[in-house]
């Protein structure tokens, strides 16, 4: 990129002025890794100043029985598989409540598309974990599960969401989106959801108060226009209704070895690389560039390690998803280290070591607790740290 189309871009960002399509693209052509961090470390700042948001949670998968087969999937499981399991509600509500000691605020659920699980089921769940954990927000189910119940209850997604929500369903989760555009979507998903069903499930949710997350899959087929085409369409809808709270950048991952049966279920695989580190840094950078009307952009740790996520709020990041405790989406694929919880504790450190204010938050995005700022590198010389790997 030459000197004047940076001065260009620069005097945009600066002004506050939107980016348009081919400016996405510009973004993502430049090797200047840190003025692009520089660019998005400002608009970050002027949204969020130092602050790093975190909240305390348990990842559930209720059922890992599925009848896609998308391509990069290493989490679904057919029927009769050694390994496929269903939770009974009271097994749900067992595991939940393994962290009601450690002030658990949100139960983040998403499942496979299961064959004969009846819609019955899903309220049910939801129902009971709310009996059992009164002030946990419950965000539940991705676009395409929502889909799916229209299918099998014959209900249309604005009753099921109704009825979702009597249950106790705070939020949906942002999954099912991967990438939108149908030249990279037909080759990666083997479901029904598109861009027309997701974003008309997620407008319906708005619709009905909810605020909801977004997320992008990259690194796998796509190219940066694909990317940039995502969160234009993201940003269109969000102006329209102006549900959403917060981004999230999702890294593909290679299916190493798998951890119950040693099977690739990945299909991408033999033709994909990851996302290196770099290209990570630049998603993040140029999409919180692009996606000017959402207020949070968020590094989801478990899928890009503990390092590359402190580094990630240098880039536009401001929220570092939570404790998690169990992802067993990315965990029954990858090998690379990255811890299976984080506690509270954990998360201020990370955050802290990065120069940044630590602060708990809800499902809403509403502040439960601000933490005192990182102490001085003199204050931390003065004493033996513990290092996160």
């Amino acid at each position: 990129m030459d000197a004047g189309r940076k001065r260009e871009l620069e005097a945009k960002v600066y002004s506050g002025e939107r980016l348009t399509r081919e400016d996405g693209v510009a973004l993502y052509e430049s090797d200047d890794l840190t003025w692009l961090g520089r660019l998005a470390h400002h608009v970050r700042t002027e949204k969020n100043g130092d602050r790093v948001m975190f909240n305390v949670n348990r990842h559930l998968n209720l059922t890992n029985v599925c009848s896609a087969s998308c391509a990069y999937c290493s989490f679904q499981r057919k029927p009769g598989e050694k390994d496929a399991y269903t939770m009974r509600v009271h097994e749900a509500v067992a595991k939940a409540k393994e962290m009601e000691g450690e002030q658990l605020t949100e139960l983040h659920i998403v499942n496979g598309l299961h064959p004969t699980l009846p819609w019955r089921y899903y309220p049910k769940v939801l129902r009971e974990l709310k009996a059992a954990l009164p002030d946990v927000s419950l965000k539940c189910f991705t676009a395409t599960e929502i889909q799916w119940f229209e299918k099998i209850s014959g209900l249309g997604a604005s009753e099921i969401l109704d009825e979702l929500i009597d249950a106790g369903l705070a939020s949906l989760t942002g999954g099912g989106a991967e990438i939108f555009d149908w030249e990279v979507r037909q080759h990666i998903v083997d479901h029904a959801t598109h861009w027309e069903d997701w974003s008309r499930i997620h407008r319906l949710a708005h619709e009905k108060g909810l605020k909801t997350p977004a997320t992008m899959l990259y690194g796998h087929i796509e190219e940066p226009k694909h990317r940039v085409d995502h969160v234009l369409r993201l940003r269109e809808l969000q102006d329209e209704t102006g549900g959403f709270a917060v981004f999230i950048p999702l890294r593909y991952q290679h299916d190493f070895v798998d951890s119950a049966d040693g099977k690739i279920r990945n299909r991408l695989q033999a033709r994909t690389t990851m996302a290196s580190p770099a290209e990570s840094l630049k998603t993040f950078a140029v999409s919180r560039l692009l996606f000017d009307n959402v207020p949070h952009v968020k590094c989801f740790w478990v899928m890009h390690g503990l390092s590359l996520a402190q580094l990630s709020l240098n880039f536009g990041v401001d929220d570092l998803d939570g404790s998690v405790v169990e992802y067993k989406i990315t965990h029954d694929a990858d090998s690379y280290g990255t811890p299976t919880t984080m506690h509270r504790e954990d998360l201020l450190t990370l955050i802290g070591d990065a120069g940044f204010v630590p602060v708990e938050r809800n499902t809403k995005y509403e502040v439960v607790r601000e933490f005192p700022g990182p102490v001085s590198l003199a204050e931390r010389r003065a004493v033996p740290q513990q290092v996160i790997a």
